[in-house]
């Protein structure tokens, strides 16, 4: 198992233990765990992920710490749109739709101005980090 992997275990763990609720660098942050499937593989991966929500949906950003590279999650969601999340004590499934443009723009500083390192992420990187809507299927 790769560090990254503990690491996410760890949070999960920790995540479902606590409806919800994480300490360490996600201390008092929205947290919600995606569950997506493997664009490759077809197997089922779990990432916990902060999240920003206006209304009824979810926005999680691909921000994976700055890296040159999105996230594997996000290829994931772009080839298999229909996922499950976990927030709070709540489980339901959704359907992931890639933000961009204005919109993202106004979403992804919406969410820095909240919590001031992913406006850092953004500048570690020359990719645009993606934006992600997660909206309740029904």
């Amino acid at each position: 198992m790769t560090t990254v992997q503990f690491w996410n275990n760890q949070i999960i763990a920790e995540f479902r233990a606590n409806e919800g609720r994480v300490g360490g660098p996600f201390k008092g942050m929205t947290v919600l765990l995606l569950t997506h499937t493997g664009a490759k593989s077809g197997k089922q991966r779990t990432n916990p992920l902060v999240y920003y929500a206006e209304g009824d949906t979810l926005f999680i950003f691909g921000s994976k710490g700055g890296a040159a590279t999105n996230p594997d999650w996000y290829h994931n969601l772009a080839a298999n749109p229909a996922a499950t999340i976990e927030a709070g004590t709540e489980k339901y499934d959704v359907e992931a739709e890639v933000i961009t443009g204005p919109e993202r723009d106004r979403i992804y500083t919406a969410n820095a101005t909240l919590i001031p390192t992913f406006g850092q992420y953004q500048k570690n990187t020359s990719r645009t980090i993606p934006v992600v809507a997660l909206r309740r299927r029904a």
